[in-house]
Parts: structure tokens; sequence; C-alpha cells
């Protein structure tokens, strides 16, 4: 008998118990469907907080005080901020910018909203990609030299305050103190460590005479952070080492232990965040992968009922000339089609939990192709491995006991 013939009556013999046949599946589609839905959510959160680091840039550096060794105090100031934008003391480093955070009151009319205030440098939105706006614009330079009561707010911000209002010209309150709105900032979205559509921006010289400032060990007014952008992702290392030196000259610091900043990069963290993200999508797709095994231990176990059914039928096929592979592979064919029709329908199942994951829970997914090749293989193994001893032992019975089965 050759394989096209042991195929045919493999499904011959599964479509005559076609229940049997689709309950024994059950456990490989619901295996292989769990595999896919789970790894395509890890993948799409994956691709998701990626896609959001990428869209700050890979070559942004994030410098803030490391008050363990700074005695508590805040340590960065808009000194720092003009000797790193220095190209001479730091060639590696396209732009600096700076922001103080502050969590305020902010009101219009009758409404108020209790969100982020954020004093920024004239360049800190273009260097963090806030430069599409609903209307309006930035902050520019003289706003900075100024101190200027103006604010830039994001969508959501405009949206609870004015409603259908248009904000631009308008004056809002931050605290007790009047601010014109010079600009709307289009919906952007969560992004990671801030929301910008939930954000007030102001200038930074405004932010530390308004909203009151920490001051340094030596007495300087401090800002939060220092946000570099290095010239390109060749020289991300260069930049950290350049803005170390310069930061720890100006500091009067000797040594690496004792600096009073820490430096981080996009790039770090998006590697840090894909390794635990990635680790996490191995480790859904792992306990999904359990309830395989369960299904190819059914499979096992309907083959043996299968065997000990057809006794007579493969003494009957011995006594006419069935050779020993020809039992083993028809009855290998058998677990390895239900396997595959399983699998087949597992992914269809998968592709179904990813659609409605990404439609009704607002998670991002991704069916990759390689998660769909890894479902097939572990389809076909499942059947080989679980098969065979089944195969094995209806190859291995003697006709004439076979026979004498009743």
């Amino acid at each position: 008998m050759n394989l096209t013939e042991s195929f045919l009556t493999a499904l011959d013999s599964l479509r005559a118990n076609t229940l049997r046949s689709v309950l024994t599946m059950l456990g490989v589609i619901i295996g292989v469907g769990a595999v896919i839905g789970l790894v395509s959510i890890g993948n799409g959160v994956q691709q998701s907080v990626t896609a959001d680091f990428e869209a700050l840039g890979s070559n942004l550096l994030t410098i803030f005080t490391d008050r363990d060794n700074s005695g508590g105090y805040p340590s960065l100031t808009l000194g720092d901020v003009d000797a790193l934008a220095d190209p001479l003391s730091a060639p590696s480093i396209a732009e600096v910018a700076a922001s103080i955070n502050r969590q305020e009151l902010v009101t219009w009319g009758n409404g108020e909203y209790n969100t982020s205030v954020v004093g920024v440098t004239a360049n800190y939105l273009v260097v963090n990609n806030l430069t599409e706006f609903l209307a309006g614009d930035g902050l520019y330079p003289p706003d900075i030299d100024t101190a200027a009561r103006v604010a830039v707010i994001g969508q959501e911000v405009a949206t609870e305050l004015f409603g259908e209002e248009f904000p631009v010209g308008q004056e809002i309150k931050i605290g007790d103190i009047n601010y014109e709105v010079v600009g709307v900032l289009e919906e952007q979205g969560q992004a990671p460590g801030s929301n910008p559509d939930e954000t007030v921006y102001i200038p930074i010289t405004t932010a530390q005479q308004r909203l009151g400032v920490e001051r340094t060990r030596r007495g300087e007014k401090a800002i939060d952070t220092i946000t570099a952008v290095a010239a390109n992702d060749e020289v991300i290392d260069d930049a950290m080492e350049e803005l170390t030196e310069v930061l720890r000259e100006r500091h009067n610091i000797v040594f690496a232990d004792e600096d009073d900043f820490r430096i981080l990069s996009n790039a770090s963290i998006l590697d840090t965040i894909g390794n635990v993200l990635g680790l996490l999508t191995l480790f859904l797709g792992a306990i999904a992968g359990i309830s395989l095994v369960v299904g190819g231990i059914g499979i096992m176990n309907i083959m043996l009922v299968s065997v000990t059914e057809r006794t007579r039928e493969i003494g009957i096929r011995k006594a006419i000339g069935a050779l020993k592979r020809d039992i083993l592979t028809q009855f290998l064919l058998e677990s390895i089609v239900l396997s595959l029709v399983g699998g087949a329908i597992g992914i269809g199942l998968g592709y179904l939990i990813s659609w409605l994951a990404a439609r009704f829970g607002d998670i991002p997914t991704f069916v990759s192709p390689q998660s769909i090749g890894l479902a097939t293989g572990i389809s076909i193994t499942i059947g080989v491995v679980f098969g065979i001893f089944p195969a094995w032992r209806a190859a291995s019975l003697r006709p004439i006991e076979a026979l004498r089965y009743e």
C-alpha cells in the first residue's frame, strides 16, 4: 500500500467516527488557539511599546537627579542645560531641553481640570516630537527669556475646559495666575511616562517663578529633568560620555560612584522592555502549550482505543499481505491527520481570539507568520509523538492472534 492509499484509508477511518474524532481534536484546537492568541497579544503589546519609544526617538537621553548621591537635594539647573548645549563641550549632542513637572488645578470659567503643568524650554516640544497643533503655535525663546505667562495645552485639556469654545487667545488660571493659551496640540495619545493630551506646557522660567521651585545644595533654582538628543544612533555612547563629563565637571564630582545624576537612553530602555515583553510572551505561550500536551494525550488514548476496536481488521489485512510498515503508516497518518486538522481549526480560533482582543479589549495584537509556522510544526509533532506508540502496537499484532480477537 502506497502513502496516498494509506492517507485515504486514514481519512475514511476518521470519517467513520466523526464525533469521536472531533472530540479528540478539541485539546489540540484549544491549545493551538490559545498559543496563537496569547502570543499575538504579547507580540502586539511589544510592537506598540516599541513604536511609542521609536516615535520619541531612540537617540533620546534623559538626565535626572540621583538623590541618593545628592543628599536629597535636586542637582540639575538651567546652567547645566546651557553647558550641555555648547557644541564644544558635547559635540555628539544635537539638542538639549529641560522641564519641571508640577500637578496643578487649571481653571477657565466654571471649568476646572487637575493635571500636569510642565515648565519647558522653547525646544522641548520639538525634542519630544510634539509639533502638530490643532490651533495656535508653540513656545518661543522670548517666552522663556521674559518668563511670559503663556501656555500650550493638550487636546484633552482643551476639551475639558473649553468644550466647543476656541481656546487660543483665552486666559486660563493655573493656581491664581492667568496664562494666555497660545496653542493646542493635536491628539497625541499615551506616551511612555506621560500623556501630552492631558498636559499644560508653560515656559520653564515662568514655572520657576510662579509654581514654586526646589533649590540645589548650592542654592540655585533646580529643574527636574534634562532631555538631550544624540546627533544620531551611532554616537549615543559618545553622547552619554560627554554628558557625564560635563556634569561631573560642573558639579565638582571626582568619582563615578558619587554622580548626583543619572542618564537613561531610550535605546537601553527599549531593549530592556523588549526583553521583558519577549520573556512574557514566551511564558504565555508555554502556559498555553500545556493544553497541547493534554490534547496529544487525548489523541494517544483514542488511537489505542481504535487499535483495540480494529484488531480483527488488522489481522485480516496482515493475512492478505499487508506489511508491518503499512499498518504502522496507516495508524500514524490517522494520528497526524487528527493533529493537523485540529491545528488548522486552532489557527482559526487563534485569529478569532486575536481579533476579539483587539476589537473589544482595545489590546494591540499581531499574529506573526512564525507563530503560525510554530503551531503547524507543533501539531505535526504531536501527531507523530503521540501516535507512534498506538501505531507501533497495531503494527506489532500477530495475524493469528488478531483474527481470533472478539
